[in-house]
This record gives C-alpha cells, sequence and structure tokens, in this order.
C-alpha cells in the first residue's frame, strides 16, 4: 500500500535571513513594511526626547534673527527686509543640509549600543534599519521647513509667487535632504565614535553652505570661488527654491538639483550599505 508522505516542514529558525534576496529592495514585497516600522521606532525614540528636536525647531529661529539683524544692516543696500527675503531660502537650504548631521550620530550610537546586533537577528531585509532611519527624518526636514516659514513671516519674510510653488520648494527641500542625509548615513557607518561623526560632518557641511548663494550672490564674490558656488549643490538648490518662492527662472537649477539628488543616492546609498553589512 501506497503511503503518502507529509510535506516537508522547514524550522523557522532554518531559513537564511539578512539573505540578498531580502536586502533587495525591488523585488521583496515586505521590504517596505520593515523600513517603516523601524521608521516609526526612531519617531517614537524622538517623542521621548524632544530635546533632540532643538537643531529642526530653535536653530532655524536663532539663525534667521542672527544673520538678518546683524549682517542685513551692511548686506543689501542697509535693508532687512530685501536681505531676509533673499536669505530664508538659503538658510532652508543649509538648514537642511546641517539636520542630517544628527542621523548618522545617531546610528553610529546604535552601533556602539548594540542594536544593531539586535537587528541582525531578526528576519528583516538587511538595509531595513537604514532606510527607515532615513524615512523617519522626514519628518525632522519638515519641522525645520515649516519653522522656517513660519518664524520669517513674523519677521517680514513673504512669499511672492504662489502657494503651489511653495509647496513645491519645501517639497524639493525635503526631498534633497533625504538624498544628502546618506553621506552622514555613510559616515555614521565607519566613523568610530558618534563625536567624531559630527566632526566630519562639519567639515563636509560647513564649506558647502558657506561657500554657496545662501549669504550674498554669488556676483560678490571672487572668481575662483564663483567657479565652485555655481556646482555647488548646496548652491543650485537654493537657486531652485528662491525662484518657487521670489520668482525668476529655476528650469536650469531644478535640473542640476535633481542631478545633484541622482548622484548623491547613487553613490552614497551604496557605500553606506556596504559599510552596514561589514557591522551586520
Amino acid at each position: 500500500m501506497s503511503q503518502t508522505l507529509a510535506p516537508e516542514f522547514t524550522p523557522r529558525s532554518s531559513v537564511p535571513r539578512n539573505s540578498d534576496t531580502d536586502a533587495d529592495p525591488l523585488r521583496t514585497p515586505t521590504w517596505l513594511r520593515h523600513a517603516l516600522a523601524l521608521a516609526n521606532r526612531s519617531l517614537l525614540k524622538t517623542m521621548r526626547t524632544p530635546e533632540a528636536l532643538i537643531d529642526v525647531t530653535l536653530q532655524p529661529i536663532i539663525f534667521l534673527l542672527l544673520f538678518t539683524y546683524i549682517f542685513g544692516g551692511a548686506i543689501s543696500n542697509g535693508s532687512r527686509h530685501d536681505y531676509l527675503q533673499f536669505l530664508l531660502p538659503g538658510l532652508l537650504g543649509q538648514g537642511i543640509a546641517m539636520a542630517g548631521v544628527a542621523l548618522g550620530q545617531n546610528l553610529n550610537a546604535d552601533i556602539e549600543k548594540g542594536v544593531f546586533d539586535r537587528f541582525r537577528s531578526l528576519p528583516i531585509a538587511r538595509s531595513a534599519p537604514l532606510v527607515g532611519a532615513v524615512l523617519a527624518d522626514f519628518a525632522r526636514y519638515l519641522i525645520l521647513c515649516l519653522m522656517f516659514l513660519g518664524f520669517g513671516y513674523v519677521i517680514g519674510f513673504r512669499i511672492t509667487t504662489n502657494p503651489i510653488a511653495a509647496v513645491a520648494a519645501v517639497a524639493l527641500s525635503i526631498a534633497f535632504a533625504l538624498c544628502f542625509c546618506w553621506i552622514s548615513v555613510y559616515i555614521g557607518m565607519i566613523a568610530r565614535t558618534s563625536g567624531a561623526v559630527q566632526g566630519i560632518m562639519f567639515l563636509i557641511v560647513l564649506p558647502l553652505s558657506f561657500g554657496s548663494n545662501v549669504f550674498v550672490s554669488t556676483s560678490t564674490l571672487p572668481g575662483w570661488l564663483q567657479a565652485f558656488v555655481k556646482v555647488n549643490p548646496i548652491s543650485k538648490l537654493v537657486s531652485a527654491v528662491r525662484g518657487l518662492m521670489l520668482g525668476g527662472p529655476v528650469a536650469s537649477s531644478l535640473a542640476w538639483t535633481f542631478l545633484w539628488m541622482a548622484i548623491l543616492l547613487s553613490v552614497f546609498v551604496p557605500l553606506a550599505l556596504r559599510a552596514y553589512r561589514r557591522h551586520a
């Protein structure tokens, strides 16, 4: 008599975890769910430590007050209002670049505490912890943009285009930030301490932000510096945001901004994932 064999059962513990297939965001249906779950973890962590939001709440106010009322009288023919109109879109670009520093610090601190060792034991995509952390930063960047625009309106800034263009400017800024922050993610994976992450990132962010058109017009700079400013990704973003908020040509700046976003993703996402796999 033939005997029916029971289907083979594979214990859950024997299923390979964190395989290359699991790490493929294009083919794994559950990859996004993993990343969103870990993004929610990061958001809950931030809500429990609201002081971690100082750089996106109080810092924009301080920067606006300092640069408008200290330098505004010496620039733009002494008109602080005119300088504020020029300055705020620039500070928005600088602010989102600086806000990404905290992401690399937090990831590095998680590595030091062994949090990523716990992630390694879970049946999730390898890249989910990094992508989840980046997605969680969306809230920080949105708060930063709202603080700049909200307080800017209080002291006299006005959008001269239309609400749709203004929303597009904010969306472009956040999208650029989500690409630029992968530099911080990569540094967070390779630096030995969270303090080192901050130091390295400031060495990158400060030359990009001050060597740009954030605070002064490009035409007022020396010729050798103009060459750098004109290809600076922060300058391209700021020019696009100024055009969307205040009017003027934006097509070229938008194209350059999207190009820089693609370059940042294509370079630093693979580097960050490769560095993360060495830890995980």
